[in-house]
């Protein structure tokens, strides 16, 4: 920690309502429930975990033979890359932003591990990091500037998608062996899945949640002019969370290229909107800092579960999308319900 700055406590973080509340010029102002623990954050937690419980029930008893190690893993066999990105996601929702360029830049990544990573793994490694450092800048340049970043996000995603095309213009590409190696591991008792959303989970929640630096940078979609009061530099937490963002975009795409084992320049952008679903079926909120960690990557498992599930309904491609987004509008309406109810008390 940088000597001199101070990070703000829960305590600190506004009224209990959890909505931001200004007190003046005191540098204690940043919003409260920006991962205080209420009786509405246990809501937010507990909904996304009940969603995933019901529908593997409902897929074990639709398919019995899913009920396996085997089962599981093929069940949640793509959920890795879509928690990573979903992760992604929520580095950008947590300083108040949205990212509509998240599923051209995991398409990118994978192009270039397809092809520059497999070839020479030197320059696809630096590719790789200048990716991270363009995500950093973009951050800054955002909040420097105050753009929205909805806007620069969009136009983002066409240099994204671009890019990916002169790497890769037809599908193709090879998966380099040690990164097919990892993504295909079975260890023992529990797939490989679940180990991995269990290591992102821990390890996203110690970062976000346990960490001071975790708090400050929640504080900056809490409220940003408490935590500059604090002493801390808004522009340079906001590349350090879109920072972020961009490391586990680049994740991501490596996941996906290691289990597709080739690439195409369009092979996630559909992880755009995934990723935002997952964030707020996870518990998340688009405003005050308010993301789960846990619950994100849970609302991943619960929408890669329900394209399986929809697929052994035998539901047309054409409508699981829409199908998925009733999931989430169901979700969505239990927590407001729970919410209110809370509220009355």
């Amino acid at each position: 920690m940088r000597p001199g700055l101070r990070v703000p406590q829960r305590r600190d973080l506004g009224g209990t309502d959890g909505r931001c509340h200004h007190r003046g010029s005191h540098p204690r102002s940043v919003v409260r429930d920006a991962g205080g623990i209420t009786v509405q954050s246990r809501y937010r937690i507990l909904l996304p975990v009940v969603s995933l419980a019901v529908l593997l029930a409902a897929t074990f008893y639709m398919q019995p033979r899913t009920m396996s190690y085997f089962g599981v893993n093929l069940l949640f066999n793509l959920a890795v890359p879509i928690a990573l990105a979903t992760v992604a996601q929520m580095m950008i929702i947590m300083v108040n932003d949205i990212d509509l360029g998240m599923g051209a830049f995991v398409s990118l990544v994978a192009c270039i591990a397809a092809t520059y990573l497999e070839q020479t793994p030197l320059v696809g490694a630096l590719m790789l990091l200048a990716l991270i450092a363009a995500y950093a800048g973009m951050g800054a340049l955002i909040h420097r500037l105050e753009l929205p970043a909805i806007v620069v996000t969009l136009g983002m995603s066409f240099v994204w998608g671009g890019m990916a095309l002169y790497i890769l213009p037809t599908p193709g590409g090879a998966s380099p062996g040690w990164l097919r190696g990892i993504m295909t591991t079975k260890p023992p008792l529990v797939p490989m899945a679940v180990v991995a959303a269990i290591v992102i989970s821990v390890a996203t929640h110690l970062l976000i949640v346990q960490s001071g630096l975790g708090t400050v940078l929640r504080g900056v979609g809490g409220n940003a002019r408490a935590v500059h009061r604090a002493g801390w530099s808004v522009i340079a937490l906001k590349a350090l969370a879109y920072g972020l963002a961009g490391l586990f975009a680049v994740l991501a795409g490596l996941a996906l290229v290691g289990l597709a084992t080739a690439a195409d320049a369009n092979i996630a952008l559909r992880y755009t909107l995934l990723s935002i679903a997952g964030v707020i079926l996870g518990g998340g909120e688009f405003i005050g800092g308010r993301v789960s960690p846990t619950g994100a990557v849970i609302g991943a498992l619960t929408l890669t579960l329900a394209a399986s599930i929809l697929n052994f309904m035998r539901l047309s491609p054409d409508w699981q999308i829409g199908a998925q987004g009733a999931i989430l509008i169901l979700v969505l309406m239990a927590r407001l319900i729970f919410t209110r109810r809370e509220a009355r008390t």
